[in-house]
């Protein structure tokens, strides 16, 4: 099970977000809060996704968990900087 949220988180990190906040305690065993998940799924998932995994599996802020920590922060900017360049094309077209 573990695995799939792992694959799922790739490519839809707000569906395993929810199912980690409703169905889970890993989110606040990481956060410690109900509010940093939420910012994270609207704005930051792969961010708040991979800090989650860094507190709980890596012991927080080692080398390993700043590193998964960039990680998602560079999918986030990739996710955003890909829908803007879409949206770019599409205006030219019309």
């Amino acid at each position: 099970m573990p695995c799939l949220l792992a694959i799922l988180g790739v490519f839809f990190p707000r569906v395993v977000l929810a199912i980690l906040f409703l169905f889970t305690n890993y989110l606040g065993a990481a956060f410690g809060t109900w509010v940093w998940p939420l910012l994270g799924f609207f704005l930051l998932p792969f961010t708040t996704l991979a800090a989650a995994v860094a507190w709980n599996e890596l012991g927080g802020a080692t080398p390993a968990g700043v590193v998964l920590i960039v990680l998602g922060a560079l999918l986030d900017l990739g996710a955003v900087g890909g829908a803007a360049k879409s949206r770019r094309v599409v205006r030219v077209r019309d």
